[in-house]
């Protein structure tokens, strides 16, 4: 048999819970809440067209040729300047560009994680990060929060009982929860990975999706040795270009993570990082993020108004001041897993939240996207689903 020819680190790995929920979910006529997808109507198509039919005219052979494995040097100059807005002081040689900062969160389990070593996780936790330290076979260590982020004194205890390699975190407008953390959280996270001599990613693909509140430092401008910083290109301009970024100020951990990349993708797509680049020179990207964030703004503001007009009273949701979602929590006695067939039946879908845990429970939350539906769906998909969970309720 097959599997008996399978890495050990193999046997236990499962696919991930929401691209198997989005299988479900691909009958047009079934709304969908489950996936962390930008609305389609967001891609800057007609720029890109121009963008790259300019590239390929002026320079095609060299774009479509290989590239340096840590990326092309006019996009890692733009970067560094880019993540001066998030307080991030850098240069061009510290940043590394990634194929999806989802990468990076593989990259630092290739370079740091052996079997058995542990890591600590929110609770709950982006489920694909989750995944990717499980396939190291790392042991998960959850430490819970509020909507301040990682419990202080939790996460003391933790590092002095687990001795992790890293701390994981997802720092502004979490995915599930869409809670970010304060300044004195993320001074305190910094703090405690100096004095337990571990490291921090701060993971941060939606941080400038907000849409309410103010900017707030990232967690890296407070220990720029020992936390690395991955943002993305995805959510604020395509997905499909697949670019995203690590800024390592740390030399060993950079290097390693070169080493790691080159035997994986060898380096991102010349072409999808030329394209960034020049959105970026040409100082598009803040006037179509403000566009962004206006559409995404009356989306989260359409989706609050019909949870409260529709919800059953006894559940819960957090309000985030950005990002691409609302948690829910119901009463302790409903499973929103029981909840999801049901919900289906009348064409309505979500992620449950005891996906994002990572040893058990959350079974009474789930996880709703707002940004890739339209505004008739999102009032629609609301009132579908309240109904199902008022019959639970009763």
């Amino acid at each position: 048999m097959a599997e008996n020819r399978f890495a050990k680190r193999m046997w236990h790995a499962s696919s991930n819970a929401i691209r198997e929920i989005l299988k479900v979910t691909e009958r047009p006529d079934v709304i969908s809440f489950a996936g962390g997808l930008p609305a389609p109507s967001s891609f800057p198509v007609e720029t890109i067209n121009r963008i790259a039919g300019e590239i390929l005219t002026a320079d095609g052979c060299r774009c479509l040729q290989y590239g340096t494995t840590e990326g092309y040097w006019p996009l890692r100059e733009a970067i560094a300047n880019w993540v001066k807005v998030k307080g991030i002081e850098t240069s061009p040689d510290q940043v590394l560009v990634l194929s999806g900062s989802q990468q990076g969160l593989d990259l630092m389990g290739k370079a740091f994680l052996d079997a058995g070593d542990r890591v600590i996780v929110e609770e709950p936790a982006y489920l694909a990060a989750l995944q990717i330290f499980r396939s190291y076979e790392a042991d998960l260590i959850p430490v819970k929060g509020d909507e301040e982020g990682y419990d202080p004194e939790a996460l003391e205890a933790a590092l002095k009982e687990h001795q992790p390699k890293f701390i994981y975190l997802v720092s502004t407008f979490h995915n599930p929860t869409g809670i970010t953390y304060s300044v004195e959280r993320r001074q305190k996270v910094a703090e405690l990975a100096a004095k337990y001599d571990c490291y921090v990613i701060e993971d941060d693909p939606y941080g400038d999706l907000r849409y309410s509140g103010e900017r707030v430092p990232a967690l890296q401008t407070f220990n720029p040795e020992r936390v690395v910083y991955l943002g993305s290109f995805s959510k604020i301009i395509a997905p499909g270009l697949r670019t995203g970024y690590a800024v390592v100020n740390n030399p060993e951990i950079r290097q390693k993570l070169v080493i790691g990349k080159q035997g994986a993708d060898v380096h991102t797509s010349n072409l999808s990082q030329r394209i960034v680049q020049r959105f970026l020179a040409e100082g598009l990207l803040p006037g179509h993020i403000e566009t962004i964030c206006q559409d995404y703004k009356a989306k989260r503001d359409l989706m609050l108004e019909s949870l409260e007009e529709h919800f059953p009273a006894g559940a819960k949701w957090v309000k985030p001041d950005g990002g691409l979602f609302l948690w829910v929590t119901l009463p302790e006695d409903i499973s929103a897993i029981d909840v999801f067939p049901r919900a289906v039946e009348e064409k309505v879908a979500f992620v449950p939240g005891a996906y994002f845990f990572a040893q058990g429970g959350g079974e009474n939350t789930l996880r709703l996207n707002f940004s890739n539906a339209t505004f008739e769906q999102l009032q629609t998909g609301c009132a579908r689903l309240g109904k199902v969970l008022k019959e639970f309720l009763d």
